[in-house]
C-alpha cells in the first residue's frame, strides 16, 4: 500500500469517526427527547389520580414547583407538601391533566433541558363542581444519575370556567394560596387568568 493510499484511508477513517460521533449524539438526543416526553406524561398521569408521592418523586432534589401564581416551592420535600394538599382521588372525582403540544430544547451533553407544554384540565366532583381549564407549562429538566428529573415546573393557568356555562360567560378567578402552606418564594410574575390575557414567558426566542 502506497503513501497516498494510506493517507486516503486515514482521511476516510477520520470522516467515519466524525460521522459516528454525530450519529451517537443524534441517538442520545432522540433518547433524551423520548425520556422527557415520558417524564412529563408520567407527571400528568400521576396528577390525574392523585398519586402525589409518585408525582413528587419525579422532581430533582432541589426542584421547584409554581402553579397558578401561588408562589414557588423549593425542593422535593416542599413539592411533595404542596401536592399532598391538593384534592384526593376517589369515587366521583375527576382531575385529568393532559400533557400536550411539547416544545423541547435539550442539551444532552450538559444533561439539561427546557420544555413548553399545554395542559388541558378536567376538574370536578359528582354532584358538585365541574370545570374546564387550560394551562401552559414552562419547565426545566436535569439529568440526575442518568435519570431525567423535573428541575422546574411552572404552570401558568390560562383559564378556568364552569363546564355548563362555558368561557363565553367569563372565567373563575385563580385561587392564590394553599391552606396551611406558605410558599418559599413569591410568584415569578403577577397575573390573572381569562378573561384577562396572559402569555407565559417563553424559554425560547424562536421556534
Amino acid at each position: 500500500m502506497g503513501l497516498e493510499e494510506i493517507e486516503l484511508l486515514r482521511a476516510e477513517l477520520s470522516a467515519l469517526r466524525v460521522r459516528t460521533e454525530q450519529l451517537e449524539q443524534r441517538a442520545q438526543s432522540a433518547e433524551d427527547y423520548r425520556d422527557l416526553v415520558n417524564l412529563q406524561g408520567a407527571y400528568g398521569y400521576y396528577v390525574d389520580k392523585g398519586l402525589w408521592d409518585r408525582a413528587a418523586d419525579l422532581f430533582a432534589a432541589d426542584g421547584t414547583l409554581e402553579i397558578a401564581g401561588r408562589g414557588i416551592y423549593v425542593g422535593r420535600d416542599r413539592v411533595r407538601a404542596y401536592l399532598t394538599r391538593l384534592p384526593g382521588y376517589g369515587y366521583g372525582k375527576l382531575f385529568n391533566h393532559m400533557q400536550l403540544q411539547p416544545v423541547l430544547h435539550i442539551d444532552s451533553g450538559a444533561g439539561t433541558a427546557k420544555g413548553r407544554w399545554r395542559s388541558l384540565i378536567m376538574f370536578g366532583s359528582l354532584g358538585g363542581i365541574a370545570r374546564w381549564g387550560e394551562a401552559t407549562y414552562e419547565n426545566a429538566y436535569v439529568r440526575e444519575q442518568d435519570t431525567w428529573r423535573i428541575a422546574k415546573l411552572h404552570g401558568v393557568i390560562n383559564f378556568y370556567c364552569e363546564y355548563d356555562e362555558g368561557w363565553h360567560r367569563g372565567g373563575i378567578p385563580l385561587l392564590r394560596s394553599v391552606d396551611g402552606l406558605e410558599p418559599d418564594l413569591p410568584p415569578s410574575f403577577e397575573y390573572e387568568a381569562y378573561p384577562e390575557p396572559v402569555i407565559a414567558p417563553f424559554h425560547y426566542d424562536e421556534p
